[in-house]
């Protein structure tokens, strides 16, 4: 029996640490592992007996690209078992906040770590040499996404003007004006990605995916609505638990996501896309028919193509939040402590992010619970591993393992966010 075994010890261009394993036995892949073996960090454990004032800034320090994505989520959450609701300038500023980590997220992502793949670059660095106006527009692209960042929570990295019922402090008109500017020159960067990736040669690959992401009746998604998918799941994020169930795998230290009726699903752009496609703003939306996306895309090495919509679709979306934007009479809504069960769903740049929290009658955290969307993902990738490299298995060992690696950076994947939790067993006989 013929056997090639296809190994990445190290993935490059991915957030945190994670390998790869392809087997082929006479010319069928028998097995495909994405093995995630960075230790668990024990968020969820950190949290328990703190106060759920604590809650945005411990969960901010879960990742340093898309800490806005665990805030939102864990305010959403707290605010569920609080019975508040956050509306008005203050629900508008948290769409901004949104925005700018979309921005700076995606376009690191596209410019920086996938789109070397397709101009045949080991990575950034090496494609800067060539292509330094290029690198110059993403870094000036993401930049931007960071000043929105950095303005509304104190600073680029972990922000810490996110508090349960709103923010600390709050922009003024003022504040704001200069920003407008900036993103007005960030969107046009924003399209000119749009047509740029979309002439990239893309491999001729597809799959129907179940499709899940949260879904607005009126805006495309960031932190609230229900969750759907593309095989007529329609709950509210309370409701998660009874669809969905993770699953420990050996290979790897996070857990897997999975449908309770069997079977792996998509987060993430794609889903996203095709889910809420009529959403998009009409520039986003034009955009993107375009670069020939139509209302639905199933070519995960496209993704990078809907990535880029999506972040014209924060420009724009940032544009209009601001000009319309009028100063609230206070920078966050009164908070009472009360025992409860919250619930919140968002969507992170790689897609839909799950927090549950239970607090006793004083506000303290008694339970939490965390479901990042690399390891929802995790499942979907190893499936696209094992479909798409039976296409590509004429290629030579090297040239296959590129093509394995660029497979697993269609997802964006962020490897230290998936180790959310172990359970430990040591058996000494």
């Amino acid at each position: 029996m013929a056997t090639r075994t296809i190994k990445v010890d190290y993935l490059a261009r991915v957030e945190g640490e994670a390998s790869l394993k392809l087997v082929v036995r006479d010319g069928r892949v028998d097995q495909a592992q994405l093995s995630i073996f960075e230790p668990p960090r024990f968020f969820e454990a950190m949290l328990r007996d703190r106060d759920f004032t604590e809650a945005p800034d411990i969960t901010a320090r879960i990742c340093g690209i898309c800490p806005v994505a665990y805030q939102m989520s864990s305010v959403h959450a707290m605010e569920n078992a609080l019975g508040v609701t956050v509306d008005g300038p203050l629900r508008a500023l948290r769409r901004l906040l949104y925005c700018g980590e979309w921005i700076e997220s995606h376009t690191l992502h596209v410019y920086m770590l996938h789109a070397p793949d397709f101009l045949g670059y080991e990575g950034s660095v090496e494609m800067a040499r060539d292509h330094g106006d290029l690198v110059r527009r993403g870094l000036d692209l993401k930049k931007a996404g960071n000043e929105i960042v950095a303005l509304l929570g104190g600073r680029e990295i972990h922000p810490i003007n996110v508090r349960v019922g709103g923010f600390y402090r709050v922009p003024t008109k003022r504040d704001l004006a200069p920003l407008a500017e900036r993103l007005k020159r960030a969107r046009e960067a924003a399209l000119a990605t749009v047509q740029w990736t979309a002439g990239f040669d893309f491999p001729d690959r597809e799959r129907d995916y179940t499709f899940v992401s949260v879904s607005h009746p009126d805006e495309y998604p960031f932190n609230e609505g229900r969750i759907v998918s593309n095989r007529g799941l329609d709950i509210a994020t309370a409701d998660y638990d009874s669809h969905f169930v993770e699953s420990h795998e050996q290979h790897s230290t996070a857990l897997y996501a999975q449908m309770r009726d069997g079977g792996s699903y998509l987060l993430g752009p794609l889903a996203r896309y095709a889910l809420n496609h009529d959403r998009l703003r009409p520039l986003a939306r034009e955009a993107a028919r375009d670069a020939g996306l139509g209302p639905v895309c199933r070519n995960p090495y496209r993704s990078i193509v809907v990535r880029a919509v999506e972040v014209l679709q924060a420009c724009d979306e940032a544009i209009a939040l601001i000009e319309a934007y009028e100063e609230p009479d206070h920078p966050a809504v009164a908070i009472t402590p009360r025992a409860g069960i919250g619930f919140g769903a968002t969507e992170a740049p790689r897609g839909m992010l799950f927090h549950r929290y239970r607090l006793d009658d004083d506000g303290s955290i008694a339970e939490a619970r965390i479901i990042p969307p690399t390891s929802q993902n995790q499942a979907s990738i190893e499936e696209d591993l094992a479909n798409y490299a039976e296409g590509f298995l004429d290629l030579p060992d090297e040239a296959l393992r590129h093509r394995c690696e660029q497979t697993v950076r269609n997802y964006d994947p962020c490897i230290s966010c998936a180790t959310h939790f172990l359970r430990l067993e040591v058996d000494r006989g």
